[in-house]
């Protein structure tokens, strides 16, 4: 009976240009073979080798030598560019316990430039000029002021026959007046003029121009109204009153028209137009 063998594994056959499946080992006889050849060429071995480890000497050698390398070559651009925005980051702004004690004051006093620049000799005159038309021009209380006080020099003959015609106009509003000498007394139709005109706005607007002129408690009024509304008619009743004033003494025309008392006010309601429910208003639009 022949002795049974076990078969030996094929080894793959390596192609034209492929590898073999498995990694070649050598055999144990090759790695005791060159182990006896190192121990020959070095000798004695101290324990350190004989495990396996190098010396300590080398180790550090060897680490000094990549420390070189490291800082030798250059770091990359990524990397680099980290580095500055973290060298470069300021460092974070730490709340006061008081709001806005950290804030430096900028202040820039009067004369003085905003930038910190020093002004032309052209820049200083125009300066001074400006100053000047300050000092020369009246502030705007003080031109207030003067429309309340009355107008000096007023030249009005207040005989006992004296009488001054006017008519006065707003919106569709008629106001024929006349002025008399008397005590200062309103008659608007028949009535009085808390009576005819209970607004106090509207009774402070009829008696500017006599009080403007200082004879408020020296002439009487006596007017017609008609057509229009209230504050139409107290407007009317204002230009008409100014018109006659105007009759008694012409000078008076000058100051009456700063004053705004002369102008016809020309502002009327405007017409409806063809197709919109008012004069500017239209219809609800809807798309379908």
């Amino acid at each position: 009976m022949a002795d049974e063998t076990t078969p030996t594994p094929e080894r793959p056959e390596e192609g034209a240009g492929g590898a073999p499946d498995q990694p070649s080992v050598a055999p144990p006889d090759a790695e005791e073979h060159a182990h006896e050849q190192q121990e020959g060429a070095v000798g004695e071995t101290t324990p350190a080798t004989e495990a396996g480890t190098p010396p300590a000497d080398v180790v550090a050698e060897h680490d000094a030598a990549v420390a070189e390398r490291q800082a030798a070559a250059p770091a990359p651009s990524g990397q680099a560019d980290e580095d500055e925005e973290y060298e470069d980051e300021p460092a974070p702004r730490v709340k006061p316990a008081i709001p806005g004690a950290d804030l430096e004051v900028d202040i820039v006093l009067e004369g003085q430039d905003a930038l910190g620049r020093e002004r032309s000799p052209y820049e200083d005159d125009l300066v001074e000029e400006e100053e000047e038309e300050e000092e020369s021009a009246p502030a705007v209380e003080e031109v207030d002021q003067l429309d309340d006080q009355p107008i000096a020099a007023v030249d009005i003959k207040l005989t006992a026959e004296a009488r001054y015609r006017a008519t006065g106009k707003r919106k569709t509003s008629v106001a024929r007046v006349m002025l008399r000498p008397g005590t200062g007394a309103y008659t608007i139709n028949g009535r009085s003029l808390e009576v005819f005109f209970p607004r106090p706005t509207l009774q402070r607007n009829i008696r500017q121009p006599l009080e403007a002129v200082g004879y408020d408690d020296r002439m009487d009024v006596i007017a017609r109204l008609h057509g229009g509304g209230v504050s139409a008619q107290a407007g009317a009743l204002r230009h008409g009153i100014s018109r006659a004033l105007l009759e008694a003494d012409p000078n008076l025309r000058t100051e009456l028209k700063r004053r705004g008392f002369l102008t016809r006010d020309a502002r009327v309601k405007e017409r409806k137009k063809a197709g919109l429910k008012k004069a500017r208003k239209r219809p609800q639009f809807s798309k379908r």
